[in-house]
């Protein structure tokens, strides 16, 4: 079997891939793609609904370039991504054998979040408080911004964002997928959204699929809100965000971070409420430049997305709160879900090194939503 690559107008750099095939031979697993000089490249075959997905990590493809690869049984034999499950409400996620995050699901908490969230050399880009309160340095505003989340401040006329009295729940039910691999690991779970009396309100299955990589760390996030009871209304607030990042204490914008957006604005000011493709959050950490950037894809709700981002660190995906943003347009940005029916979310989380231009959040947007070509043979 042969895989022919073909980028477009840009180029690649540790580009996520993905191919489906109808070849019944491939066995799922790992596999190598060797390219025509005899360079391998780890690969991993997924079965989705009975369709075999081969998928890999582009290392470097030019403008224009066009690579070709055949696919070889043998395995790279490189550490992959590793999840497990501790027993104890988390999920404990590994990338070349070190600890990248875990993701906490347990009863004890108001909602499921990602920490730690580990950076290039292990640098913690996001706030340890509340779940540490002992880091020298750190705010300690905000005890619901959790690391990495998905939460939204008012469904049905409850409060699924703050954690004060009278919150509303995220409650784990189950997990649909838990997958390591050399290429990819995958979480797929399924979650009920209740009132703080227990009536429950709709279903998330939210996605979370990491990519084995060193220089950086790119995690793609999916969500579907699901309306399982009745319809489900999202109304217009400000306070939620579908995905959500606290960064770390010394990345905050009034701290010496940046925020920048994919039309080139800058700070607070100029993204607040914004909409825009993608938004880069960085600044110092540990010694050096580290950044976090959301990517919004284009078949999310509202793409492109507008932006719940602050200088004290907060950086949210929020495209429902119109009124807020735009309060003399006489917006209202609700929405309902009707009974029986969905919402979708895309996102990719890319974690850095270096500044927006320095780490080339430009050109790998493109690698999310415009990936290069590939022809199976």
């Amino acid at each position: 079997m042969k895989l022919i690559v073909k980028a477009g107008p840009h180029d690649y750099v540790n580009c996520p891939m993905k191919v489906r095939t109808n070849a019944r031979r491939l066995r799922v697993g790992e596999i190598s793609l060797v390219d025509s000089i005899g360079r391998c490249v780890p690969g991993q075959v997924l079965n989705e609904s009975g369709e075999k997905i081969i998928t890999w990590i582009e290392p470097f493809l030019f403008a224009g370039e066009v690579k070709n690869y055949h696919i070889d049984s043998r395995k790279a034999g490189e550490a992959g991504v590793e999840i497990t499950d501790t027993n104890e409400g988390k999920l404990e996620v590994r990338i070349g054998g070190k600890l990248f995050t875990r993701y906490h699901y347990g009863p004890e908490w108001a909602r499921p979040f990602l920490y730690p969230f580990l950076g290039p050399g292990d640098a913690q880009v996001t706030r340890n408080f509340p779940m540490r309160d002992d880091v020298s340095g750190e705010s300690r505003d905000h005890p619901h911004h959790r690391s990495v989340w998905i939460a939204y401040g008012e469904v049905n006329g409850t409060d699924n964002w703050s954690e004060g009295k009278g919150h509303a729940w995220i409650r784990h039910m189950r997990f649909e997928e838990i997958l390591s691999g050399p290429v990819i690991g995958k979480i797929r779970s399924v979650n009920s959204w209740t009132s703080a009396d227990g009536e429950k309100q709709m279903e998330d299955v939210r996605e979370f699929i990491f990519y084995n990589l060193k220089s950086e760390r790119i995690v793609d996030i999916n969500v579907r809100f699901v309306a399982t009871e009745g319809d489900v209304t999202l109304k217009d607030t400000k306070e939620g965000g579908i995905i959500s990042v606290r960064v770390a204490t010394s990345m905050d914008g009034d701290k010496g971070g940046m925020i920048v957006n994919s039309y080139g604005g800058k700070t607070e000011a100029e993204n607040w409420g914004k909409p825009a493709h993608w938004v880069d959050y960085y600044g110092p950490v540990e010694g050096k430049i580290m950044g976090i950037t959301i990517m919004d894809h284009p078949s999310s709700f509202r793409y492109p997305t507008r932006w719940h981002v602050r200088d004290y660190g907060l950086f949210t995906a929020n495209p429902f709160a119109l009124k807020y943003y735009e309060p003399d347009r006489g917006w209202n940005g609700d929405h309902t879900i009707r009974k029986g029916e969905e919402l979708s979310f895309s996102y990719r989380i890319l974690v850095h090194e270096g500044d927006t231009e320095q780490a080339g959040v430009r050109e790998k947007y493109f690698g999310f939503i415009a990936p290069p070509k590939v022809e199976v043979r």
